[in-house]
Order: structure tokens, then C-alpha cells, then sequence
């Protein structure tokens, strides 16, 4: 019984903390824009209103969730046996947690003022958690190796689908 409660709330908290990687580089994406405004004041303006925003999803929800996702992982993880597709799934935990890092280096870099990478980059950068989240689901609901690699593929197939759509996007985006 302990094993559903302790999966229900992490899975809550899995939620909360991808809630903030979606939309926590959107935000970046716009500060990166912002910064490229030739109107001065209201690009302090916007970039001020970015920061706050980045800032209390980071370290209000983000953060927070981020970090009882881990814990309660941890959790579930002494009352789960390791099998192979869990190994295979904590691989990409840890790569979304080394994403999630990063989105920390880069609101850093924009809180000093350093616009490291363009809006277009940003975007594509966005996307890395939908990637990471595909292959979890499908790792978790089909636990299987032979499935796996069917997923692997269909991932492989999501990737190129996105930077597609990204390349569409930002001719359209261009044009106007």
C-alpha cells in the first residue's frame, strides 16, 4: 500500500517539475528576443518581467519539485526491484536531470546579461524534454526490450519530426 501512495505523489511531482521544464526555456526564448529589442525601455522592461517570471518558476516550483521527484524516486526505488527497463529509464532521469541543469547555467548566464544562445536555439533546446519524456512513458508502460527498440525508433522519428517543424516555424516566423 505504501508502494501506490509514495508513486501517486512522486508522480504529482513529476508533473509539477515538467510543468517548469516546459516552460521555463519558453520564457528564456522571450528573454532572448527581448534582448535583441532596439527600444531600450521596453526591452529593460520586458527583460525585468522575464527575470521575475524565471525566477519564481525556478526556484518556487521547479526547484522544489525537481527535488521531491528524486527523493520520492529514490523511495520507490528501494521498494522496486532494479530490472532492465528501470536501469534503461533512470539513464534518461538522470540526462533530464543534467537538462534541467543546464536551464539552470543558462538562467544564470541571462540573469548577468550574457545571451549565450539565440531565441531560435532556445526553442530547439525546448524540446529536449518532450524527448526524454517519450522514451520514459514508454519505457515505464511497455517494459519491455523488444518493445523498447519500437520506441527507440518512433523516438528517433518524434526527434527529426520536431527539428522539422522548428526549421518550418522559423521560415514562417522569418517571412512575416
Amino acid at each position: 500500500m505504501e508502494f501506490q501512495y509514495i508513486k501517486a505523489v512522486h508522480i504529482i511531482f513529476v508533473v509539477t517539475w515538467f510543468a517548469g521544464l516546459f516552460y521555463l526555456p519558453r520564457l528564456m526564448v522571450y528573454a532572448a528576443e527581448a534582448n535583441k529589442m532596439e527600444n531600450e525601455s521596453a526591452k529593460t522592461v520586458l527583460l525585468s518581467q522575464y527575470q521575475v517570471m524565471q525566477r519564481r518558476l525556478l526556484y518556487g516550483i521547479t526547484w522544489p519539485s525537481a527535488i521531491l521527484t528524486l527523493l520520492l524516486g529514490g523511495r520507490l526505488l528501494s521498494l522496486y526491484p532494479l530490472t532492465d527497463w528501470l536501469k534503461i529509464k533512470l539513464i534518461f532521469v538522470a540526462l533530464l536531470y543534467a537538462y534541467f541543469i543546464s536551464l539552470q547555467v543558462i538562467f544564470k548566464q541571462q540573469s548577468r546579461g550574457y545571451f549565450k544562445y539565440s531565441g531560435q536555439q532556445l526553442r530547439a533546446w525546448n524540446e529536449v524534454p518532450t524527448v526524454i519524456l517519450v522514451a520514459i512513458v514508454f519505457l515505464v508502460v511497455l517494459k519491455n526490450t523488444v518493445d523498447f527498440w519500437w520506441g527507440l525508433l518512433g523516438l528517433f522519428i518524434l526527434v527529426i519530426v520536431l527539428m522539422i517543424a522548428i526549421r518550418i516555424y522559423k521560415r514562417i516566423r522569418n517571412k512575416k
